[in-house]
C-alpha cells in the first residue's frame, strides 16, 4: 500500500486514529494562518533590521560599542528572518501538496460516482438487443433511401410508346397535308392553237390568258 493510500484512508500512528484527524479543509485552514503569522513577523523583523542599521549609522565611530550592539542585534534579526524564509517555503511547499491531494481526492470520488452511474445503465442493457436494434435501424435507413431515390427521379409517364413509331406517324400527317395543298392548287389552262414561230399579233384567245395570267407574256418574251 503506497503511502498516499495510507494518507487517504487514515493511515498513522494509534492517537491519530483514535482522534480521527483533522480534514484537509481544517489543516489548510491552519497552514494558511501560520503563513500570515509568519509574514507579519518577516515584517516586523525588516522594521527593526533598518532601525538597527540606522542606529549603527548615528553612533558610527564617536559610540563603537553602541554602534557595534546594533549591529549585533541587526545579525540577529536577518538570521531569524532567514529561518523564516525557509520556515516559509516548507509550509507553502506542505499546503501546495495538500491542496492538490484534496484535489486528487475529489476527483477520484466523483469519478467513482460516474463510474457508478455508468454501471448501473449499463446493467440495464443487453449487447444482443443493442446489435438487433442496430441493424434494425440500418435497414430502416435503407428503406428510407430507396423511397427518396424513387421520389426523386423522374416519372416515366407514357414511356410505353414506342417513339420511332410516334415519329413515323407525324410524318404520314405531314404527307398527308402537303399532298392536300398539291390537290388544292389550281394550274391554267393551255392554249389549243399553236404558238406563233414570230411574235406578232396574237389572237383574241391568247390575249384574254395573258391578261388573267401575265406571266405567260414574259415568257413567250423570253422564248
Amino acid at each position: 500500500m503506497s503511502k498516499i493510500s495510507k494518507f487517504f484512508k487514515g493511515g498513522g500512528s494509534a492517537a491519530s486514529k483514535g482522534r480521527g484527524g483533522p480534514s484537509p479543509q481544517e489543516a489548510l485552514a491552519r497552514l494558511r494562518e501560520t503563513e500570515e503569522m509568519l509574514s507579519k513577523k518577516q515584517e516586523y523583523l525588516e522594521t527593526r533590521i533598518e532601525r538597527e542599521l540606522a542606529t549603527a549609522r548615528q553612533h558610527g565611530t564617536k559610540n563603537k560599542r553602541a554602534a557595534l550592539q546594533a549591529l549585533k542585534r541587526k545579525k540577529r534579526y536577518e538570521k531569524q528572518l532567514t529561518q523564516i524564509d525557509g520556515t516559509l517555503s516548507t509550509i507553502e511547499f506542505q499546503r501546495e501538496a495538500l491542496e492538490n491531494s484534496h484535489t486528487n481526492t475529489e476527483v477520484l470520488k466523483n469519478m467513482g460516482y460516474a463510474a457508478q452511474a455508468m454501471k448501473k445503465v449499463h446493467e440495464n442493457m443487453d449487447l444482443n438487443k443493442i446489435d438487433d436494434l442496430m441493424q434494425d435501424i440500418t435497414e430502416q435507413q435503407d428503406v428510407a433511401q430507396e423511397i427518396s431515390d424513387a421520389i426523386s427521379n423522374r416519372a416515366a409517364f407514357g414511356d410505353e410508346f414506342d417513339e420511332d413509331e410516334l415519329m413515323a406517324e407525324l410524318e404520314e400527317l405531314e404527307q398527308e397535308e402537303l399532298n392536300k395543298g398539291m390537290r388544292d392548287v389550281r394550274l391554267p389552262s393551255v392554249p389549243s392553237t399553236s404558238l406563233p414561230s414570230r411574235p406578232g399579233k396574237l389572237p383574241a384567245c391568247h390575249l384574254t390568258i395573258l391578261m388573267i395570267n401575265p406571266c405567260c407574256e414574259k415568257e413567250e418574251k423570253r422564248e
